[in-house]
């Protein structure tokens, strides 16, 4: 932790924006959680569940778990259509989970108190967390655990991602390389939820650790305006930022019919990376946001996943985004990623960071070559020991330390790695792979369909008359006639990108799909829709 060095005197954190913005430097940041853990007292190795939205009070709570030895969870957050029944038998099941009794809760959730005292679930405010300051940092091996990040699937099944100092270390470092970090030039604007990966390590430890200036605020935030990030961006001489596709997507549309005067200039890194990339959404904002001066080259195309702490693989820096355009008939029957013109075009998603190794295995698992299409498989310092799961503790490695990843890709000439699609979403007709992401994008295509809100649904999976199906969501949802030409042209546009027509094509009202609580479609859950 920087906070005590030289830059943590001068760079720290912005929140509270726009309203009532406060900045904090980090060495302030870090005697506010000295007071913090000063009033903990629990026992080094215990699992502390945090469960509060404001970065002003989950930063130095974190730090405050670190020094007294402990591990950090954030709990997901109810929303205001959250059944609060179905919220805590699900927090009682992953506290259970991850052996943890105590909550540390934070504004807006106080008032969730009453819930937690109903079940007999112990907690603190962080409001009233102050005392002396804790005398030294609790001495921690390396392979303690820091993090229990809470995986995005099922809330009802839950896992957790056991990630340990020496994993978050390693892979602060393999980014800070991969993104030449500088602590004296560049600011962090961000607006990710602190209980995603992305969030939590990529724009809350990092910057902690690099002491790097942070502007944070919360999706609440940007979501009730969308303009608010780049309007962070132009007043705080913002030089890194991120999100998924659909966020992008969503300033894009803003940004076109904006007549404010943003300067997006300064942003040097704006990294998509935390879903397949979709270069539609990016090529849109990029074409959106010229006019404010941003520069095309400042897109990082990434590939992460919590398994590795966050990062895989980030692209060359200031190379914009660059696709690798691949025959289809090739890739789906043959499973081989063959170059060619006006085929399938997928994002290079640049050579796995320094410290990780990525490998390409068949379903047999021999290690495949250069333009192979298999399994991604990854090791190295940085790459979770395990999951904690309900049914108890789950190993991620083989003897030989390769963590499989469940995601299909290949890797080109120069090192670079390629992500085609989820191995169980991967939809198998007639011997072919059709990656559900075309599907969506061919159906996100068309005019009345929500962007980002239509999932490709495997039904009948592992049988010889497997079939799809695409559920979205439209505002159209309820108009017979609207909905029968929206099928149709849907119908029409997916035929178009995978030469095969879908079983049905369901129209749902905006708010029906599942989604995880990161926000990302849950396909298998989609198809109970269907």
């Amino acid at each position: 932790m920087l906070a005590t060095a030289s830059n943590g005197s001068d760079r720290g954190m912005t929140t509270g924006e726009p309203a009532a913005p406060v900045r904090r430097t980090w060495a302030e940041v870090h005697e506010r959680a000295r007071r913090m853990a000063g009033a903990l007292d629990v026992a080094p190795g215990t699992a502390i569940a945090v469960l509060a939205a404001e970065p002003a009070v989950i930063a130095p709570a974190v730090q405050a778990a670190w020094l007294c030895g402990g591990s950090v969870t954030m709990l997901h957050q109810p929303t205001p259509r959250t059944d609060l029944a179905e919220w805590a038998e699900d927090t009682l099941r992953v506290l259970a989970m991850i052996d943890s009794h105590l909550v540390l809760l934070g504004s807006p959730f106080d008032a969730l108190a009453a819930v937690l005292d109903q079940h007999g679930v112990p907690y603190k405010l962080l409001s009233e967390l102050d005392a002396e300051p804790i005398a030294a940092p609790v001495p921690t091996p390396e392979d303690a655990t820091a993090l229990l990040q809470l995986t995005s699937g099922s809330t009802a099944d839950p896992k957790a991602v056991r990630i340990t100092h020496r994993n978050l270390m390693a892979n602060a470092e393999g980014m800070r390389i991969a993104a030449a970090l500088d602590p004296t030039s560049d600011v962090m604007v961000s607006w990710l939820p602190l209980f995603h990966d992305m969030g939590m390590v990529g724009f809350l430890t990092v910057p902690m650790l690099f002491g790097l200036e942070l502007v944070k605020v919360t999706p609440v935030d940007f979501l009730s305006r969308p303009t608010l990030w780049a309007d962070l961006i132009t007043r705080h001489r913002g030089t890194i930022t991120a999100a998924p596709n659909f966020a992008y997507a969503i300033v894009a549309r803003r940004l076109a019919s904006s007549s404010d005067a943003f300067d997006l200039s300064s942003l040097r890194l704006a990294l998509n990376g935390a879903e397949p990339i979709d270069p539609a959404a990016v090529k849109s904002f990029v074409d959106a946001g010229a006019r404010f001066g941003l520069r095309p080259e400042s897109i990082l195309a990434a590939y992460g996943m919590a398994e590795t702490t966050l990062g895989v693989a980030f692209a060359p820096l200031f190379t914009g985004l660059s696709v690798d355009v691949v025959d289809a008939d090739a890739l789906e029957a043959k499973h081989r990623a063959v170059p060619t013109e006006g085929g399938r075009a997928f994002p290079l998603l640049g050579p796995p960071l320094e410290g990780l190794e990525l490998r390409v295995v068949s379903d047999e698992g021999a290690v495949l070559g250069v333009r192979d299409v298999g399994e991604l498989q990854i090791r190295g310092e940085a790459v979770t020991p395990g999951y904690l799961t309900v049914d108890g503790p789950l190993a991620t490695q083989d003897a030989e330390g390769w963590l499989s990843t469940g995601d299909v890709g290949y890797i080109v000439e120069d090192g670079q790695v390629v992500v085609c699609g989820r191995r169980k979403d991967v939809i198998i007709m007639g011997g072919r792979n059709i990656y559900p992401t075309d599907v969506e994008r061919a159906a996100c295509s068309v005019e009345g369909v929500r962007p980002g809100n239509a999932v490709a649904v495997r039904l009948d999976a592992g049988t010889q008359r497997e079939r799809f199906a695409v559920v979205l969501e439209s505002k159209l949802a309820g108009d017979a006639e609207a909905e029968k030409d929206l099928v149709k042209q849907v119908t029409a546009r997916v035929v178009d990108a995978v030469g095969l027509r879908p079983f049905a094509v369901v129209v749902q009202p905006p708010g029906t799909l599942p989604k995880t609580p990161s926000g990302k479609l849950r396909r298998s859950a989609a198809a109970g829709l269907v």
